[in-house]
């Protein structure tokens, strides 16, 4: 089984216990789902499809990957060009970030056409977000659009994280029909109500649903932080109740950890409502854990 994620790693400095200390790490949105495929599952090829510079921060993500048993067959290096970087400031559990990724290698991701269908060739699923498509410019879309259509057409199953970040974008209309236009090409949508609430007006969790379901998607799973995850498939639709979090420690991918257990679960084919309970569950424990990538047994 071999799983593609396409998108952008970067450069993480979280702070250390001792003030004004940093540690460096290797995040990213697919990237963490990524990992979290590749870290628990051994029996699937979980690959990553980007671009790095040509700099030694670059060397070092490469390295990580690998002793992370992610495939990085698929990212090439942009000469003269570097990685993308992040500054996390942590409160009560919860983070935020200051962003340096103008011009970062990743943006380059989508400008050659046949790197980016060879890449899908020999996938059985593939997987992108609403952040890989924010950080293209038009035309790498486009290129990677086509792309995921003539894969689909090929039989390979389609993910999409729909991940609405409105600062990475030009104005609320672009992101909005940008993302419905990577939806529309997918078979697998894995949302977060929270922000298909705030950014397309929906009343509840199944008006996200519906609204996924009517541009094509054969599965939909609505994450909704700690109330009831909200599911259609062609087999039916319902809820799961997620069990609540004493201490929530660091928030980080625990959304990217729970769409790791739902690509895997659906290349699987095991039940829809089995791979929920298998991502709800491997959520919290990256709730209670420390950072993005919390190495955890399952």
């Amino acid at each position: 089984m071999k799983i593609l994620s396409i998108g952008e790693c970067m450069a993480e400095f979280s702070p250390d216990e001792q003030l004004g200390k940093f540690n460096l790490g290797f995040a990213g949105d697919t990237f963490n789902t990524a990992w979290y495929i590749a870290n628990n599952h051994a029996d699937v090829n979980s690959a990553y499809f980007s671009k790095v510079g040509d700099d030694e921060l670059s060397d070092q993500m490469l390295k990580f990957m690998s002793d992370n048993q992610v495939d990085t067959r698929y990212i090439t290096t942009v000469a003269g060009s570097t990685i993308g970087l992040y500054l996390i400031s942590l409160v009560n559990g919860e983070r935020t970030f200051s962003y340096w990724r103008n011009k970062s290698a990743a943006t380059f991701l989508g400008q050659n056409v046949d790197d980016v269908g060879n890449a899908m060739k020999k996938q059985d699923m593939i997987y992108f977000s609403g952040i890989t498509l924010a950080i293209l410019d038009q035309n790498s879309r486009e290129n990677l659009f086509s792309c995921l259509k003539s894969a689909r057409r090929a039989g390979k199953k389609i993910a999409f994280d729909p991940n609405l970040r409105p600062k990475l974008w030009n104005d609320k209309k672009e992101m909005c029909d940008v993302i419905m236009a990577g939806a529309n090409l997918s078979d697998i949508i894995l949302p977060s109500f929270e922000d298909e609430a705030t950014w397309f007006s929906d009343a509840d969790p199944m008006s996200t649903l519906a609204r996924y379901q009517n541009v094509g998607a054969e599965t939909v799973v609505v994450k909704n932080a700690g109330d009831p995850v909200s599911f259609w498939s062609q087999h039916g639709t319902g809820t799961y109740l997620v069990e609540s979090v004493e201490k929530i420690i660091d928030s980080t991918a625990a959304g990217d950890s729970f769409n790791a257990e739902i690509l895997v679960g659906l290349l699987r084919e095991i039940p829809l409502a089995d791979a929920i309970n298998n991502a709800a569950n491997l959520a919290k424990k990256v709730l209670m854990g420390q950072g993005a990538l919390v190495k955890i047994s399952i």
